[in-house]
């Protein structure tokens, strides 16, 4: 689906007239993103397929990103593009033979790769992009998507940094762009508890929420920290990115034969948060709709945690976060919790997760019955009745679909950049109240900390030229 000329003369034009600092006033004074109507952008033109570039195609690219936006008809992957040139190959076959599978024609599309996806953002040809790529390959990426005019999916977490990601939503919000972050746990498939959970704390089934505690994994130490000649396939100076630059060894990047493993720069704290991100960019996110705080943050935050001291990764392994919100909600999270989210009130408590469902094959699903992925202190709060006049949330039938259906209504998706960016900050300030021994005071909307040099200074990090986004404007 070809964006019309209209459609992308209005967005330029836009940009144009607005700025970055007027966004951030905005942001400022209300607490809330700047919201760009559809009718200050027009709406796509009428087309039969929205024509999708996927960028990185590692594992989640391939068992849960591609495979749930291709079945919906509307959508076409005709792109592909990986800094591995071995997996952009594998993506392209992939791919083909899927809708060569599903439509009985061998040549209903001839799959584009690309090395950089600087070039494939470039493509006329392209009306929107999937970014499945390492976390610190995220805010960039999109930015860049959205000054091209394209509509973005991207896995979560949002951004390495909150600074980067501040930047990201101002940036989505100003052009206008159709973004969703993957917190698929807010769709009704395959997880309906999620909202009905969230819709029964919001409606005061439980009485005043007091209380919630969210169960997150650590990660374990370990990892090969030795160098090892760069394969020849890898462009490992555009992988590493915006990061500093460190010698290669395979357990720092990931397989070159196993697209199912669980990659190793998942456990390192140069290209992400570990666990706090990882699994916590899905259940803080939850825990914030449930509250009703999806465009805030808390207000203080202390945490305890423990680091491996040898080995290559370093993410954080048990640990424990208590953050307290302005509305009164102390939130706890912790690896001794079971993982899930569970609300607390003065009238019960509602407790819900995945169940035995993964979206991967290697994720920490916790063990036991799906039966068990939602339950409550009391059997009737579960069964209780939504009334016509009380409060519905927003309600998608599956995250990949919800994006396609905004794309071509010009609506906001279920998960827009800015509650991406709240549910992602929530993380890394427990991330940075990890490394600092004291209690932390936060600014929700100033998203600074009072008082602290210090950790105000681990907002953002150094980025390392050409990459990052400090470089995109």
């Amino acid at each position: 689906m070809k964006k019309s000329h209209k459609s992308l003369l209005s967005r330029r034009n836009f940009m144009k007239s607005s700025t970055k600092g007027a966004v951030a006033a905005s942001l400022a004074i209300t607490g809330f993103p700047t919201i760009v109507p559809a009718s200050v952008l027009g709406k796509n033109a009428p087309s039969n397929k929205i024509n999708i570039g996927q960028i990185g195609f590692g594992r989640i690219a391939r068992t849960h990103d591609l495979p749930e936006t291709m079945k919906n008809d509307i959508a076409r992957i005709v792109a592909v593009a990986d800094v591995d040139s071995k997996r952009a190959a594998m993506g392209k076959e992939w791919i083909e033979q899927y809708y060569a599978n599903k439509t009985g024609s061998a040549n209903y599309v001839d799959v584009k790769t690309y090395g950089d996806y600087k070039e494939l953002i470039a493509s006329k040809d392209i009306d929107a992009v999937i970014i499945s790529t390492p976390d610190h390959w995220h805010a960039q990426p999109a930015m860049e998507a959205a000054l091209a005019g394209k509509d973005i999916y991207m896995q979560k977490p949002t951004s390495l940094t909150i600074a980067e990601g501040r930047t990201m939503s101002d940036i989505i919000h100003r052009t206008g762009a159709i973004f969703q972050i993957g917190s698929q746990q807010r769709s009704v498939k395959p997880w309906p508890q999620f909202k009905r959970a969230c819709e029964l704390v919001r409606n005061g089934r439980i009485g005043e929420v007091k209380k919630i505690l969210v169960g997150l994994p650590g990660d374990p130490p370990g990892g090969n920290p030795k160098e090892m000649p760069i394969p020849d396939n890898l462009d490992y100076d555009m992988w590493l990115g915006s990061t500093p630059w460190v010698p290669y060894t395979l357990d720092r990047v990931h397989s070159q034969d196993d697209l199912n493993s669980r990659p190793g720069w998942l456990r390192c704290e140069q290209f992400g948060a570990g666990m706090i991100t990882g699994w916590g960019a899905h259940h803080l996110d939850i825990a914030h709709w449930g509250m009703g705080t999806e465009y805030t943050g808390p207000i203080e935050l202390e945490a305890t945690a423990s680091f491996p001291t040898e080995g290559l990764w370093n993410v954080h392994g048990d640990f424990e976060v208590t953050a307290k919100y302005a509305n009164g909600v102390t939130m706890m999270v912790s690896g001794a919790y079971p993982n899930g989210v569970r609300f607390e009130g003065t009238d019960g408590w509602i407790f819900v997760t995945r169940g035995n469902v993964g979206v991967t094959e290697s994720d920490p699903v916790p063990g036991g019955k799906a039966s068990e992925a939602f339950k409550a202190s009391d059997l009737k709060i579960l069964s209780s009745e939504i009334g016509p006049d009380e409060i519905h949330l927003y309600e998608s039938e599956e995250h990949h679909k919800n994006w396609l259906d905004c794309i071509v209504s010009r609506q906001q998706t279920i998960t827009p950049a800015e509650v991406a960016q709240r549910s992602n900050s929530a993380c890394l300030l427990s991330h940075i109240a990890m490394k600092l021994p004291r209690k932390l005071y936060w600014d929700p909307v100033k998203e600074r900390f009072k008082n602290d040099d210090e950790a105000n200074s681990m907002l953002s990090r150094p980025q390392r030229h050409p990459y990052g986004v400090d470089y995109v404007i």
